[in-house]
């Protein structure tokens, strides 16, 4: 079964717009298969409702999020105020069993590689441990370039399958910005890891065709998506 982990390189680089963007991608031009999305850790309110409002899903809630929390924290902090522990084994079942019943999962990490998901671990100890194809979301903004650089050492130190970078516009951006603040040839020269597209600032974020395009401009042939 394939599957597929969205990273970035931090708590908003747009891991939620790329996921929505091939959720819609799918769900317009691949029906005839079941996609599953997934957020193994969620803290506060956010991506699990938005999937649920946006798509049609065979999943339940506990399934979309494993663990959830209440707090807007880093997951073990936001687990030791409620007195709990995050339970990694819950959420590998439930990627399991996702795998087992389904076409193709989308999994969102939470914050970048670097973020804490343990005490002991980080998102990229969880990707580099359950062999997890991935892809690393860059925002469009001044100091991309190190931060791309950073996260895909971090990558490569640990032997994650980093398939590639895509760019996102997380405020609107004149092709000029773009160009200065991620160039292409400039971050695939330092990082050696392909460019796959820049995703342009979407006004309305849950508009599913447009979701789809801007997805269908990426270069999914390089992704075990397509």
């Amino acid at each position: 079964m394939k599957s597929l982990l969205i990273t970035g390189t931090d708590t908003e680089a747009g891991k939620t717009v790329l996921t929505t963007a091939l959720a819609a991608y799918w769900q317009k031009y691949r029906s005839d298969r079941n996609l599953a999305i997934m957020k193994p850790i969620q803290s506060g309110m956010g991506d699990r409702e938005l999937y649920q409002k946006l798509f049609t899903l065979d999943q339940s809630p506990t399934e979309i999020t494993p663990l959830y929390f209440q707090a807007p924290l880093a997951p073990p902090l936001a687990a030791a105020k409620e007195g709990k522990t995050v339970d990694l084994g819950v959420v590998w079942q439930a990627f399991t069993n996702l795998q087992a019943n389904h076409d193709f999962v989308l999994v969102e990490a939470l914050g970048g590689l670097g973020s804490p998901v343990t005490d002991e671990l980080t998102v990229a100890d969880l990707a580099a441990d359950w062999h997890l194809p991935t892809v690393l979301v860059v925002p469009v903004k001044l100091g991309a370039i190190s931060q791309a650089v950073a996260n895909v050492a971090l990558a490569k130190q640990l032997q994650i399958n980093l398939l590639g970078i895509i760019l996102n516009c997380i405020q609107p951006r004149t092709e000029e910005e773009i160009a200065n603040w991620t160039p292409v040839d400039l971050i695939q020269s330092l990082t050696n890891i392909p460019v796959l597209g820049c995703l342009p600032y979407l006004e309305n974020p849950t508009e599913l065709d447009k979701l789809a395009q801007v997805a269908s401009d990426l270069d999914l042939e390089r992704l075990p998506f397509k």
